[in-house]
């Protein structure tokens, strides 16, 4: 793989497109932020192709975050871009994730987090709304207090992001939410009972992220509603996909009512501070 340069980004936007379900972080992180820049979302590539054609893309936020969409199953030769590099986690479809760590020797490396969760697609022509209370309003029309506790359990429960950065990153994405119209809560009158938003976007497909019930008010079908109604606003905007990850089984019971399909399994592994990784030795990596 060689690393990509302005000239490349013609191409690289093509196949993150073409891959766009499985490439909505890359994909977003491009367009909304930028090639080679200093956010720490900003992106830089390294590209595989033949034939003229570009058949795998690896991405590495400023941040560190890597976020690989690897179709040929070379991991060897993505891990040695990334090698003596300080990550903070990989991210992507299951194999790619999985077949990169190993690659990187990562796989004992200390973690916050390290989930594989199924991995979904719906095209919104198919999109079944559940009756229900509520209906969606920008989260900058809920109560911010009780929204940022929302957030935080998310990140501590879900994410299971260290207590000494959660606040920290709940009133970053609060401001980021607020700012990009991203994200919505489902209210009942003045009671708000669910949370959902998109933590990704393109051309014609979006991606589902920060679905929260807070635990008083699970198992009612509120967040599915939440989701629902948000899908649809989206689907009269002209948004065609939607696709997600699910973090538990009745989650995932949610997302089959709405219409969403399994395509694959998704991989969030996020490392307990940066970690660098070895040069690889191409013959002890196979793919997973």
């Amino acid at each position: 793989m060689r690393r990509a340069q302005v000239s490349d980004l013609g191409p690289i936007t093509a196949f993150l497109t073409d891959h766009a379900p499985r490439a909505m972080f890359p994909l977003n992180n491009l367009l909304r932020y930028g090639f080679e820049g200093d956010d720490p979302f900003s992106v830089r590539f390294w590209i595989r192709t033949q034939d003229h054609q570009v058949t795998d893309v690896l991405t590495l936020t400023t941040s560190g975050m890597a976020m690989p969409c690897l179709p040929s199953g070379d991991y060897a030769s993505a891990a040695a871009r990334l090698a003596n590099t300080a990550l903070t986690g990989i991210i992507g479809p299951r194999p790619d994730v999985r077949g990169l760590e190993t690659a990187l020797g990562l796989t004992q490396a200390p973690r916050t987090l390290d989930v594989d969760e199924p991995h979904f697609l719906l095209d919104l022509s198919a999109l079944t709304v559940p009756q229900g209370p509520g209906n969606i309003v920008p989260l900058a029309d809920a109560p911010e207090p009780l929204i940022t506790a929302w957030m935080l359990d998310y990140q501590l429960q879900t994410l299971h992001t260290p207590a000494t950065e959660a606040h920290g990153r709940v009133a970053d994405s609060y401001a980021r939410y607020r700012r990009d119209g991203s994200h919505v809560v489902l209210m009942d009158g003045a009671a708000p009972l669910a949370m959902t938003g998109f933590n990704a976007t393109a051309p014609g497909i979006v991606q589902v992220g920060g679905v929260y019930t807070p635990p008083g008010l699970r198992g009612r079908g509120h967040a599915r509603r939440a989701l629902g109604l948000h899908l649809q606003h989206a689907r009269g905007a002209g948004i065609a996909q939607a696709t997600l990850f699910s973090a538990s089984d009745s989650a995932a019971a949610a997302y089959r009512a709405l219409g969403f399909t399994q395509i694959g399994d998704w991989t969030l592994l996020l490392f307990h501070g940066p970690k660098i990784g070895a040069v690889p030795n191409p013959s002890s990596v196979t793919a997973p």
